[in-house]
């Protein structure tokens, strides 16, 4: 009877372990990060793009948090997306909105949102198919982009 007691008491802590090994794990999630690069556009000056940032993700299981910064564009930052390539390294439609905070002259500031992603996001995001990319006032197609990698 002592030694069934033991057993079971055994398995009930190993099995809150396992239950706190896996809450500590969705709290952390998965990470991805990426520099963000002056991306010249057809038509745009190369003088009117220019800066450097960088952005950080987060995947607890399907809500992913995105949060960076950029500094030093050649024009004021207007919108930010995230947005989904047919193939890691190529660009392709935005999917989601990122807010953007401007320091006062524009120039520099920071991105941040959170999303809900399908299973399919998550399977892209994963795959290096997802960027995050800041478009400007001097290039309204897009001025910094950076893929998420792990």
């Amino acid at each position: 009877m002592k030694l069934k007691k033991t057993v079971i008491c055994c398995l009930l802590i190993g099995a809150a372990l396992q239950l706190a090994a896996s809450s500590l794990l969705a709290q952390n999630g998965e990470k991805f990060k990426t520099r963000l690069s002056p991306v010249p556009a057809l038509g745009v000056p190369v003088p009117s793009v220019a800066g450097v940032g960088s952005a950080m993700a987060t995947l607890s299981g399907r809500k992913l948090t995105v949060s960076g910064s950029f500094e030093k564009m050649a024009s004021p930052a207007t919108v930010a997306h995230l947005a989904l390539g047919q193939l890691a390294g190529v660009r392709g439609e935005s999917v989601f909105d990122l807010s953007v905070t401007k320091a006062a002259d524009g120039t520099s500031g920071s991105i941040a949102g959170s999303f809900d992603l399908t299973p399919q996001q998550v399977e892209a995001l994963r795959k290096g198919r997802f960027y995050v990319q800041i478009h400007s006032e001097g290039a309204p197609n897009g001025h910094l982009v950076g893929w998420l990698l792990k």
